[in-house]
């Protein structure tokens, strides 16, 4: 980054702000996926890995609070994982647009 110009450095965070995904799409946490076995005798699950996949988002607990774990319907999955990426999107640009800013500002130049 320290090779680049001050213009290219704006034009990339310019870029990465009018891509950052939607606000209101964007969940933190994390997807667990598990099979459990029931333990009727004659079930299938028995020799297989179980009756699943079940599907659990660990959300990332505020202070003070504990960390919640919620069941994600089959149906959902996909979209509850969609947001778990926008998330992780928003994270990653949000760094770079920081770091952006860090470097124009060590070269004494305006965040403009």
């Amino acid at each position: 980054m320290k090779n680049t110009s001050s213009a290219a450095l704006r034009r990339r965070r310019r870029q990465l702000v009018r891509t950052l995904p939607p606000i209101e799409q964007v969940i933190r946490g994390s997807l667990i996926e598990t099979y459990k076995r029931c333990g009727r005798p004659n079930c299938h699950c028995i020799d297989g890995p179980g009756h699943g996949p079940k599907r659990y988002l660990s959300t990332v607990a505020r202070t003070g609070e504990r960390p919640r774990l919620g069941y994600v319907p089959n149906a959902t999955y996909p979209q509850v994982a969609a947001f778990l990426t926008n998330y992780r999107k928003l994270q990653e640009m949000l760094n770079e647009i920081c770091a952006i800013n860090a470097e124009l500002l060590r070269r004494r130049e305006g965040l403009d």
